[in-house]
């Protein structure tokens, strides 16, 4: 019988994966489709919440000790799987932020490096700003579908069994503990179950933990082939992005969309994200656009994910609810939920991110 059953294999249960199997025990992740290939794949692969100092300390303590520890979870991955996962600390400028104050206190206190500057000479192809930018210099960014590939290399390195096409319908229960978690073509055994489905965590949890907050929120994004020297930082403005790639991709994302589970892309979507790319940066205009997808992120009260244990049942976790900032806390939620399975010392205060408190 497999040790640990990993329900979902996006970022943050294909790491909690490496972290496990890496402290010896034998692990089994099963999703609904191709691993990989959800929220995780589809986002932009910033390392840092858009508006850092917006957000709930719960969420910046999962960002910290994620943003300190990608370094190093990158080289790692380039030395054994010989992938590159891209990491690199490009900054982050934000324009025109209405809570200027704010985000000096919030830098101030959290020992970041920031400073202000006029957008035309920070990024001198933006168009032509008046208002003040702040400028995050080690921000970083992954290019996300790469990391992926690197994590699913490494963790089969590990001996992590990977189950695709696999959604699980129920979880079955006898004595306090779970038995058994069943799909339609069969069903999966383990010791202990991690539910890190992502916007589908709360059906898997549906019978067991019901009214868990977390809802799938749909996101578009828009890729333009542009010259490697267009863009040197990630760019924010009215709640959106640019992302430079070392190629010379330009990412052009988001929208968020309460659509259930429809993530079809759609052209009103593409309109609206090609404005806003192209009125930010006017070089744009001439670059194709080379990419349009959309992904489901899983929404929470106030983007703090639930990682814990489930309460009343004695082997049975949850990872999930990451919403905008999955791929930046995920190597802290793997070792959080990790610390948590295995009976070591967290790495951060548990309690804010309860299933029994919230869910």
């Amino acid at each position: 019988m497999t040790d640990i059953l990993i329900i979902g294999a996006g970022i943050s249960g294909l790491l909690a994966a490496r972290e496990l199997a890496g402290a010896g025990l034998s692990v089994r992740v099963a999703d609904q489709g191709p691993v990989g290939r959800e929220s995780s794949w589809a986002g932009g692969g910033i390392l840092s919440p858009l508006y850092p100092w917006r957000m709930p300390e719960a969420v910046t303590a999962l960002c910290a000790w994620s943003q300190r520890s990608y370094p190093e979870l990158a080289a790692e991955l380039l030395e054994t799987t010989g992938l590159d996962p891209e990491w690199r600390q490009s900054g982050l400028l934000v324009l025109d932020p209405e809570d200027c104050a704010r985000a000096d206190a919030w830098c101030e206190a959290h020992s970041v490096s920031w400073r202000w500057g006029e957008p035309g000479i920070l990024e001198p192809q933006l168009a032509d700003v008046s208002a003040p930018a702040i400028l995050l210099p080690e921000v970083a960014q992954v290019r996300n579908p790469r990391l992926l590939q690197a994590v699913l290399a490494d963790v089969r390195r590990l001996g992590v069994k990977l189950e695709e096409h696999a959604a699980v319908t129920r979880l079955e229960m006898h004595g306090g503990r779970v038995v058994r978690a069943s799909t339609e073509s069969g069903y999966f055994e383990a010791e202990t179950y991690l539910v890190a489905a992502g916007a589908w965590s709360a059906r898997v949890l549906s019978d067991l933990v019901p009214g868990l907050p977390v809802e799938p929120v749909k996101g578009q994004m828009l890729a333009f082939q542009a010259s490697p020297d267009l863009l040197g930082s990630i760019v924010l403005a009215e709640d959106r992005y640019l992302i430079p790639r070392r190629d010379g991709v330009v990412l052009c994302g988001s929208t968020v969309e309460h659509r259930q589970f429809d993530k079809t892309p759609d052209e009103a979507a593409s309109r609206l994200l090609r404005e806003f790319a192209v009125r930010l940066l006017p070089p744009l205009r001439k670059a194709p656009v080379v990419g349009h997808w959309a992904g489901l992120r899983p929404g929470s009260p106030d983007g703090i994910p639930f990682i814990g244990a489930v309460p009343s049942i004695d082997n049975l976790y949850a990872s999930c609810g990451h919403f905008r900032n999955g791929l930046t806390m995920a190597p802290a939620s793997a070792r959080l939920v990790a610390d948590l399975i295995l009976g070591r010392p967290p790495i951060v205060v548990a309690e804010p991110y309860g299933v029994a408190s919230r869910g």
